[in-house]
Parts: C-alpha cells; sequence; structure tokens
C-alpha cells in the first residue's frame, strides 16, 4: 500500500514538472524555493537579468560579493533601505549589476556565484533569484530624456510599463503612480519586490538649481521608502549608490529611513568601497604588476577599519596598459576641481596651497549640505572633494589631503588654470628642478624657492621650518613619481626634515633635506652629518644627496639672498 502511495506521489511530481515545463512560467532559481508565476520574463528596468555582472567577471574581477550577505541580512529589516555613496570609478555600477544578477528571479546566476564569497555563507540560498527586481540607472532616463524636466515622470511611466506588461491583472491601464503600482502587485500576489538605483543622486548633480525636479524626485523616493504601505508589504529591500549622500534640507535628511555609508563614514561597508592593499597585492601577483608602482600611483585613501583604499579603476586600467599613470584625467575633467578652488572660500586657495605642500587640513563632514549649491565656506568645499575623491579623508584626525599621484596631477592641471600662474609654473617646473637637485645645482634650487615665496600665497609667507618644508614638497611636486617622501622622520641621532628614498626600479639618488630659519646651508648639512641621518638608508647602496636650505625673513647685505642651499654627495 505505502508503495502505491509513493508510486502516486512521484507521477504527481513527474506531470507538475511536465505542465511548468510546457507553460514555460518558471526559472530553475525560483522552482528551488517553490515560486510559481504566470510569466517570467527579462525586461530593461523589471528583473534585467545577470549579462551585465557576468561580462564584469570575465574581466579582471576582484570578488565583493560580501556585500550580498550584508543586504541579504537587511531584508524584512529596520535597516532594509541601504544608501552607499563613493566617488566616480570606485565600482558603483559594478556593484548594482551583482546584486541585481544574485537577487533577479527571471534568471538562474548560481553559475556566477558559486564559488565566490557569498556561496560560503548561511544566506546564500536563502534569497538567490527569490525576487523581482526593479533596476533604475539614473543617468541612463536623464540621457534617453527630451527634457531634463521629465525625467521623474519618465522613470515611472518606463518601470509602469514593464510592471503591466508582466502582471496585467493587478496594475491598470491609467496608472501612473509607481508606489501605487508595487503595492496593487504585492497585495494581490504577496509579491514583493528589491529595488537598486545606480547614480541616485545624478537629477541633482545634472539639474543642480532645479529646486522643482528634485523635490518631485525626492517625493518619488520618499513614496517608496518612506514607510507605509509601498514600503512595508513591496519592498523586501533597496540598494542606492551614488556620489553624493543622500541631501539635506536644513539639518534633516530628505531620506531618514536610510542607512548610509559615504568617503567619511564608510563604517562596515568600507572593503566595498574600493580595492582594498591586499587585493592590490593579489592582482599585482596574478598579472604580474608592479605593486610599489601601484601604491605610488593609486594608494592613499584610507578608512580607519581597513587601512589603505585604491581607486579600481586605476587599478584595472594600469593592469590593462601595463604602465601606472594618470587615468583620472581621462574619465574625469578637473574643470569642477579647477572651479571649486578657484573660489578660494573662506581661504580654500590657502587650504589647497598647503595641501600640495604635504600637509593636511581639519575638516567638518557633518555641516556640508550634501549638494553642489550650498557652498559657502572652505568646509563644504573640502567635504564636497572628498564625496568626489579629489581628497582623502582621515576619521579620526578629521583632516583631509590629497590621496596620491595621480590626483596629485589633477590639482597641478586646475592650478594652472585657476589663476596662480607661480605656483601652477612652480609644479611644471618641478621635474627640472629634481634634476637640477642631483646634478648639484644649488642656485637652481635657491631661486625655485624664491619664486614659490614671491608666489600670490598667503600660505607661504614663511615663519617657521614647517612653512618653508610646504614650499619644499611644491617645488619637489614630481618627485612623488620616483621617490617615497617623508617629512620628520626618525633617523639615527635626530629627525630628518624631508627624506626622499628612491622607489624600486629608479635610478635615482636618495636625498636627505635639512631645513633652517635664520641660520645657514652649512649648518643644516653639518647637523645632517652629526646626527647621522642616514641611518634610515642602511639597506640602500646607491647615491646619497644632502641638501641644506636656510631661509631668512631679513636681507644680510647687498648680495644677500632669502634662500641659500647647499648639495653635498657622500
Amino acid at each position: 500500500m505505502s508503495g502505491t502511495v509513493e508510486y502516486r506521489i512521484q507521477a504527481y511530481e513527474m506531470l507538475f514538472d511536465l505542465y511548468i515545463l510546457q507553460m514555460d512560467i518558471y526559472c530553475e532559481g525560483c522552482i528551488r524555493k517553490g515560486c510559481i508565476r504566470k510569466e517570467l520574463r527579462m525586461g530593461t528596468y523589471l528583473n534585467p537579468g545577470n549579462k551585465g555582472f557576468q561580462a564584469i567577471t570575465n574581466d579582471i574581477y576582484v570578488d565583493k560579493t560580501g556585500l550580498i550577505d550584508y543586504v541579504n541580512h537587511t531584508i524584512h529589516t529596520p535597516r532594509m533601505l541601504t544608501c552607499i555613496s563613493r566617488p566616480r570609478r570606485f565600482g558603483k555600477s559594478f556593484a548594482a549589476k551583482m546584486l541585481c544578477a544574485y537577487y533577479d528571479r527571471s534568471c538562474d546566476s548560481h553559475s556566477l556565484f558559486d564559488g565566490l564569497a557569498i556561496s560560503k555563507t548561511d544566506s546564500y540560498e536563502d534569497y538567490m533569484n527569490h525576487y523581482d527586481v526593479i533596476y533604475l540607472d539614473i543617468t541612463r532616463f536623464i540621457s534617453l530624456a527630451s527634457d531634463i524636466k521629465m525625467v521623474v515622470r519618465d522613470i515611472q511611466d518606463a518601470v509602469i510599463r514593464e510592471l503591466r506588461q508582466a502582471y496585467p491583472d493587478y496594475v491598470r491601464e491609467e496608472e501612473q503612480n509607481l508606489a501605487e503600482a508595487l503595492v496593487c502587485i504585492s497585495y494581490a500576489i504577496q509579491n514583493e519586490f528589491i529595488i537598486i538605483i545606480d547614480e541616485w543622486d545624478a537629477l541633482f548633480r545634472e539639474a543642480k538649481n532645479d529646486d522643482l525636479l528634485q523635490k518631485e524626485y525626492i517625493q518619488l523616493l520618499r513614496g517608496l521608502f518612506k514607510g507605509g504601505p509601498a514600503t512595508d508589504e513591496s519592498i523586501a529591500a533597496a540598494y542606492m549608490t551614488g556620489i553624493l549622500p543622500i541631501k539635506k534640507y536644513g539639518t534633516e535628511s530628505a531620506l531618514t529611513d536610510f542607512q548610509e555609508f559615504t568617503m567619511t563614514d564608510p563604517d562596515e561597508l568600507a572593503p566595498y568601497v574600493g580595492f582594498t592593499e591586499s587585493e592590490v597585492r593579489e592582482l599585482c601577483k596574478q598579472y604580474h604588476a608592479d605593486f610599489e608602482d601601484m601604491k605610488c600611483w593609486y594608494d592613499g585613501y584610507y578608512f580607519d577599519n581597513i587601512g589603505s583604499v585604491y581607486s579600481p579603476n586605476s587599478v584595472m586600467s594600469a593592469i590593462r596598459r601595463k604602465s601606472c599613470r594618470n587615468y583620472w584625467t581621462s574619465s574625469e575633467t578637473y574643470e569642477s576641481l579647477k572651479n571649486y578652488i578657484s573660489m578660494n572660500l573662506d581661504g580654500l586657495g590657502d587650504a589647497v596651497i598647503s595641501m600640495l605642500g604635504g600637509q593636511r587640513q581639519k575638516v567638518e563632514p557633518l555641516y556640508f549640505q550634501n549638494d553642489l549649491t550650498s557652498l559657502t565656506n572652505k568646509n563644504h568645499v573640502l567635504t564636497l572633494l572628498v564625496h568626489l575623491g579629489y581628497l582623502a579623508y582621515h576619521q579620526k584626525s578629521k583632516e583631509v589631503c590629497i590621496p596620491n599621484q595621480e590626483v596629485a596631477d589633477s590639482f597641478r592641471l586646475a592650478v594652472q588654470d585657476a589663476g596662480w600662474e607661480k605656483i601652477g609654473a612652480a609644479l611644471m617646473d618641478a621635474e627640472d628642478l629634481l634634476a637640477a637637485t642631483i646634478r648639484g645645482d644649488s642656485h637652481a634650487v635657491e631661486k625655485a624657492l624664491e619664486d614659490i615665496h614671491m608666489s600670490k600665497s598667503s600660505v607661504l609667507k614663511y615663519n617657521d621650518e614647517n612653512s618653508l618644508a610646504c614650499a619644499i614638497y611644491i617645488a619637489y611636486y614630481t618627485a612623488g613619481r620616483f621617490y617615497e617622501i617623508a617629512r620628520e622622520l626618525p633617523l639615527g641621532k635626530g629627525f630628518a626634515d624631508v627624506v626622499f628614498i628612491p622607489r624600486r626600479n629608479t635610478d635615482r639618488p636618495a636625498m636627505l633635506v635639512e631645513l633652517k630659519y635664520e641660520k645657514t646651508a652649512d649648518s643644516a648639512i653639518n647637523q645632517i652629518q652629526d646626527n647621522q641621518y642616514d641611518g634610515i638608508l642602511r639597506d640602500y647602496f646607491g647615491n646619497l644627496i644632502l641638501v641644506g636650505i636656510n631661509y631668512d625673513k631679513e636681507f644680510r647685505g647687498k648680495n644677500a639672498k632669502r634662500h641659500t642651499c647647499v648639495i653635498k654627495y657622500v
């Protein structure tokens, strides 16, 4: 008897599977979850499939699927709404396509994710290809719009049209409200959506002065995500990514329910902002690239809980082209940077010159309004430049700096066009000055420092050795391509003011620079020798140059100079 029952059950299961195959109403991932739907199809905005992520994994790929596990643990919790902001070239679209491929129920993505980090987590099978995904690339809507003022309406029309095709019985022909359409579907068939928005802040950047359009867009987002039926009944989770954090109106966020992760506070999502140092080391090993060159050009961003962070686009470009160079300006105009530093709000110009000289600047990011129009002081602009990727932010000290050689090149171009002719000229002449120092031309060093001092920036009106060190950094601006440059390094019995340590694969000599204020350049050289400052270079077997520089604020005699320099080979 029991055998007959078992046989009947097997027969019913076979007939059921055959019925499903004939009706073409499932994908393997959905059947694993017992998900039966009238029709499954890929669209542009509803269930876009996994082809985008597949193309990414076919190229140079770093496994960032741990982000999926984070989102999985937010589903059906108060943390279900996630917004992560980061600069261009930091993999925003890659992450969005990855999430689409994982959650989209119109496809089976196991072959893409098996073996990756997410497959080793407890949440892997629980949500794989289990949801209808709505994917919105806001820059796409802007580029296709006949009038940018119609973008919000275009977004709703396009998504509702695909929802109506997939669920004709539950979306009215006259429906124009996306949130209402989602609620109707969810109530009717107990279906939930995951919404992924790429470049969510594009309207705030492209239409930065159109307050009405921005408010219309915020109302759309609030309708989807501000609690109530639309969020609670129809949305399992949402993920937004952009450059700017969520806009503030006064002191309150426009979308308060989102958990935000930014360049000033990435928190637990810091590993997914860019490439970590260990990931870059592994890539260099895999593709036979020079890690020291990568570090020189693309390191410099820093998060307290993971350390160094690299720009993914720049690292991958360097690997593909087998050359470390400036890929930033090829994908990002420096015009915006030039415009911001030209404002010189609240001494901004002096702050930029100081950072060009290797120094850091204090900043308070909480006062930034997260838009491009409420820039009224230096603090606002410096915080904006952090979000745009032009500056690195150190959370503990609340300081910003220019992160690396690649971004430094963008600052050099911007300064040249920003009306700072003498500083720009000094940066342009930096390579010639380095060559003059190596050949022992002390007169060229003296003249270069004098030219920088006579620039328009008040920050270079020296009052101590620290200000003089700033000028040294500017004078030798391009040296970072060939040297690791450190200040106040402990050497021998004391500290060296500026140390130039040659990078691997360069034949440049090491340089120790000692600075004096109202003393003599010879005394600087003597101090280097007396304190055995070459101790840090005990494993270095190339040439070593000692450079002593003194600044006198008063002319002493007819032919006296403010700057004097002595260069000595040892």
